[in-house]
């Protein structure tokens, strides 16, 4: 897997994390780091009991952050946070052990070549992540470019 490079200045800009609430951090560190291939990048307690992980998958500069919290908000399907892995496989094995514990929510399934072939799994809260393989989102993103700023040159 390519890591990420870091900008020269340390500035963020775009999309940078998403926050979730969560009940019992440990648990969900450990959801998303097996279900999402995410590490712990930051980790801090602001206030006693009340901790804050950010996690990453570091392809990119953007992080899941989670938030100790008893306020019960959750994304329910539709909404959820998209997980792309290396092969249909490794959808199928994911699916398979969210099986097993009791979290697939759906799939695996082919939903055609905008989608992909894609599991849905439940975290300890209730947030819903798509596990996936074939989206290409990276193509759409690139025939945008090209096509919207043809004198881009490539990084």
């Amino acid at each position: 897997e390519e890591v990420l490079e870091m900008s020269e200045h340390g500035i963020d800009r775009g999309l940078t994390h998403i926050a979730l609430t969560v009940r019992d951090l440990q648990k969900s560190i450990e959801f998303y780091t097996k279900y999402a291939g995410m590490l712990v990048v930051h980790q801090r307690e602001d206030v006693p009991g009340k901790g804050v992980a950010g996690l990453s998958d570091l392809t990119r500069s953007f992080m899941v952050t989670l938030l100790t919290s008893d306020y019960k908000d959750r994304l329910s399907w539709p909404s959820h946070l998209g997980v792309a892995v290396s092969s249909r496989e490794e959808v199928e094995r994911l699916a398979s052990l969210a099986r097993e514990e009791g979290c697939l929510q759906g799939g695996p399934e082919q939903r055609g070549p905008n989608v992909g072939y894609i599991a849905w799994v439940a975290d300890p809260d209730g947030n819903t992540i798509e596990i996936s393989h074939g989206q290409q989102i990276d193509s759409k993103i690139a025939e945008y470019l090209k096509t919207h700023f043809p004198n881009r040159s490539e990084a």
